[in-house]
């Protein structure tokens, strides 16, 4: 089955050092054809990430006022679903790119 775009995009950002929810934010931003997430739907894709052990929390650190503030990593398993998306997305794009190729050019 596909995978949805944030999931793509969260876990392509993991796919490197641990980084708290705000610099996955970011980094998702920043990815060629990425796309800003929004908090909510990040923490929640983390949560669910996290609970089909795709992600883990690296480590946390306390901010003031009783804050905590969490890092993650991807785990193997991310890594090995990370893998399989982009051969799947990679294959996609070739098909698509030969189909173009194949196209006559039209008349303006």
């Amino acid at each position: 089955m596909a995978m949805q775009e944030p999931t793509f995009l969260v876990l392509t950002a993991l796919a490197g050092p641990p980084l708290h929810g705000y610099a996955i934010m970011r980094a998702a931003a920043e990815l060629p054809g990425g796309m800003p997430l929004r908090a909510g739907t990040l923490y929640a894709a983390l949560d669910r990430l996290t609970a089909e052990g795709l992600v883990e929390v690296a480590g946390e650190e306390q901010l003031g006022g009783g804050r905590v503030r969490r890092s993650y990593r991807l785990t193997g398993s991310g890594a090995t679903a990370l893998r399989a998306e982009t051969a799947r997305r990679r294959d996609l794009l070739a098909v698509a790119t030969d189909r173009l190729a194949a196209l006559r050019p039209r008349p303006a």
